[in-house]
């Protein structure tokens, strides 16, 4: 049976969710890969003991995270919390999310009504075996429906104890002014918005979202903070053979760029994806960074990113130049 580390919290770095009571560990641990059906469950469940012990406390899921099948992330998380974490659960923020295809017929496909995000977080719970999640997700802007039902859809969900708060993802600014004015006649308690962000991919900050979130009292939870694995020092030579990122991405100038970017991170005492993460975290809007892994190692080397958060003026001005 699982007994968490008594030293877990001392050196962890924790963030309020732009200007509500809840904190999150400033590095989370997402489940969108290697979580699978198609996983080994005994490293999926020492990646999470591992996590936990270093002080996260965010586990970032959704429906539709897990290989081969949709939902199998969250039964194996839920496996897992049966297996020693649930005794911990009161020291645990769970978010899932729901918006992208999921299930067969009109109702299960992409969207953000009520009658899908009612139904998806019922089979979220089950899965998780959970009686609500910390924060719930709409996992990405529907056109087709009405930002007012999907407002108060995610309000009735708090209200009826299924979750304690809300968020979006994928939202850019125009949606999200949009959505915060209902929230905010609601009183729905919306904390996150969840985007891509990363020293390859700023699109919040030319849009103005990360701007606008500070603002308005509304912190950011990033993914894909490593770019789909660019920043991780795996392309420092070159395309590799499998990998997710296309070889057409990894030209002489991308991989220029990266070593650059790795000769400046030695200079500073961390890795490449070490200082990404750091990088990404020096945005004040950014509540947390949600890293993904395929191995507890990595996900002890991923945490170090806390303990080098600063850039000198030169450094953020040689990154600006690196990336032109």
């Amino acid at each position: 049976m699982f007994k968490a580390n008594d030293n877990r919290y001392d050196n962890m770095i924790y963030r309020r969710c732009g200007k509500s009571g809840l904190k999150v560990s400033a590095v989370s641990l997402g489940l969108w890969k290697n979580f699978g059906a198609g996983d080994d469950f005994a490293n999926m469940e020492k990646m999470i003991h591992t996590a936990f012990n270093l002080g996260i406390v965010h586990f970032d899921l959704a429906n539709n995270y897990g290989d081969p099948y949709n939902g199998s992330a969250e039964e194996n998380f839920g496996k897992i919390l049966d297996n020693g974490m649930r005794a911990y659960r009161d020291e645990l923020c769970i978010s899932t999310k729901a918006g992208y295809d999921m299930w067969s017929g009109p109702y299960g496909e992409r969207n953000g009504s009520r009658k899908y995000l009612v139904s998806s977080l019922d089979q979220s719970l089950k899965r998780m075996k959970l009686d609500y999640v910390d924060i719930f997700y709409h996992h990405i802007a529907d056109p087709n429906t009405s930002i007012e039902e999907t407002a108060v859809a995610l309000d009735d969900i708090v209200k009826q104890g299924k979750a304690l708060y809300v968020g979006i993802s994928n939202y850019n600014k125009f949606q999200t002014a949009e959505i915060i004015k209902i929230f905010r006649e609601l009183h729905t308690p919306f904390v996150l918005n969840q985007p891509s962000y990363s020293l390859l991919n700023r699109w919040v900050e030319e849009d103005g979202l990360d701007t606008f979130c500070e603002e308005n009292g509304i912190g950011l939870a990033v993914f894909s903070p490593l770019s789909n694995g660019l920043l991780t020092g795996k392309y420092l030579n070159g395309p590799v053979s499998g990998a997710r990122v296309p070889d057409t991405e990894v030209d002489e100038a991308m991989v220029a760029r990266l070593n650059r970017l790795n000769d400046m991170a030695v200079s500073r005492g961390q890795t490449l994806s070490q200082m990404a993460l750091s990088w990404t975290l020096f945005n004040s809007a950014v509540a947390t960074v949600i890293t993904g892994a395929s191995s507890p190692e990595q996900i002890e080397e991923n945490v170090k990113c806390i303990e080098k958060l600063d850039f000198t003026y030169e450094e953020i001005k040689m990154i600006g130049d690196i990336l032109k």
